[in-house]
């Protein structure tokens, strides 16, 4: 009997003691998970006002890019005096380079499917020239070259570069 009653005595301090325990332990941890919740919503929005402009800008830096590798403002840009066809080849790829290695970075701020739009377009840009420069005799000069690649992307129903562009603007509108 006195087992029994010090096991009931014992229980009606020890289960209301644990039933507190537990009960301020759900409350604590709700709490504790709802000012977590909080937080980071609070740095998302301020990671919002400081990424969103750099995501602008990103776009903004890959349409001009894709434009000065465009073929028109790419043989205007570039002088051809005095140059033979491989020499205006040379400094064609080379400018094309230099562009998107100067634009590299963006890539943080956009899609994966638009990077590829653009790696795409700058590949394309690169393949078509070679290719033209393949079929121009050695003697050529780079005037004749430059006009060879205006005929050639002027009879393309869509430029490479054109499309990444039109990609970019969907985007962009999607996401804004």
């Amino acid at each position: 009997m006195q087992y029994t009653e010090l096991i009931n005595e014992l229980l009606k301090y020890v289960l209301p003691s644990a039933f507190m325990l537990i009960l301020t332990y759900m409350l604590l941890s709700n709490f504790m998970e709802s000012e977590d919740r909080r937080r980071r919503y609070s740095l998302r929005k301020e990671n919002a006002k400081i990424a969103l402009p750099l995501r602008f800008q990103a776009y903004e830096r890959l349409a001009l890019f894709l434009e000065r590798i465009s073929p028109n403002q790419l043989v205007t840009r570039i002088p051809s005096k005095n140059l033979t066809a491989r020499q205006y080849r040379h400094l064609l790829i080379k400018s094309i380079q230099s562009e998107y290695e100067f634009n590299l970075s963006q890539q943080m701020y956009i899609s994966e499917q638009a990077w590829q739009y653009v790696v795409t377009a700058k590949s394309a840009m690169v393949g078509i020239i070679n290719k033209l420069a393949a079929e121009t005799s050695e003697d050529t000069d780079a005037l004749e070259f430059s006009k060879k690649i205006i005929n050639y992307f002027m009879e393309m129903e869509a430029l490479p570069t054109k499309k990444a562009i039109a990609y970019l603007k969907q985007e962009m509108q999607q996401e804004f």
